[in-house]
């Protein structure tokens, strides 16, 4: 096999917003440093993301000096910060899927200005360091804890797969509709589904499972258009019991930096399921 090398490194500091691309990022113990620390929730508490709302695509977040920058993509006047420390003082219920756990509200004005984005009330919240949401214990090796990610610490993807897809697609897509933390070179197509056990910096992660699929990657990133790919194609050749996978769940052991062009040092596989 040749070599397997970083390729990019990304986090969503607010979920289902857009992403921040690194050259380097720390590793933490829920995942890479800021990645999925806040999210959006309505006044029952549950999250909010582009599955529903595909207008969340459009606004950008930003890390700049120990402030979280929020600017629309097509607007780019449009927009507002606060602190990453800032926070009110009194825990939220916060639903993921079927996860309750807890945040604090930003601020009132921060999550004004979501709300008239949105039409709708929302509040913008910051979990509770706190807390601790674990991992589906099917999974977990050692009560591995997340953030508001849908389940997993973070998410690996190889650019051969996504190359391998679009030349099926009469118009490629982007990588960041499939919001991977990590994207690296190397290898055929889903070698990726391979990796049980691996090594990057010095941080041990292992490969848990394929990451299921939903509507979220028909929302063109740049325009929030939606349509039906490129999970019609996917749907033909990476289904497993009625899921379409695309991408493998991680868990990790340790913390550190992580930088772009480290090598992926694989110590275990696993035997390939899908083409």
């Amino acid at each position: 096999m040749n070599k397997l090398l970083l390729s990019g490194i990304y986090i969503y500091p607010i979920k289902s917003l857009g992403g921040v691309s690194l050259a380097e990022s720390y590793i933490e113990e829920r995942g890479l440093q800021y990645d999925r620390r806040w999210v959006l929730i309505d006044d029952e508490g549950m999250f909010i993301t582009q599955r529903k709302y595909p207008l969340l695509s459009l606004l950008q977040v930003d890390v700049l000096d120990n402030q979280l920058k929020i600017s629309h993509k097509d607007h780019p006047l449009e927009t507002i910060s606060f602190s990453i420390d800032q926070q009110t003082r009194v825990g939220i219920p916060v639903t993921i899927w079927d996860d309750l756990t807890e945040g604090f509200e930003v601020d009132p004005n921060v999550s004004e200005w979501f709300s008239r984005y949105m039409n709708f009330s929302v509040r913008l919240v910051k979990m509770n360091q706190a807390t601790k949401r674990h991992v589906d214990p099917r999974y977990a090796s050692h009560k591995e804890i997340v953030s508001f990610a849908d389940g997993y610490p973070c998410l690996i993807i190889g650019q051969s797969s996504l190359d391998h897809l679009n030349e099926k697609l009469n118009e490629p897509v982007h990588m960041d509709r499939f919001r991977p933390n990590f994207v690296f070179t190397g290898g055929e197509a889903h070698v990726e589904d391979t990796f049980k056990d691996f090594e990057m910096g010095g941080i041990q992660f292992s490969a848990v499972k394929p990451c299921a699929r939903c509507v979220l990657i028909t929302v063109n990133q740049q325009t929030a258009a939606k349509s039906a790919e490129p999970l019609k194609t996917l749907s033909k050749y990476r289904t497993i019991n009625n899921k379409i996978m695309f991408g493998q769940n991680l868990l990790h052991q340790g913390s550190g930096i992580i930088r772009v062009g480290m090598e992926i040092q694989i110590k275990s596989t696993k035997e390939k399921i899908l083409p």
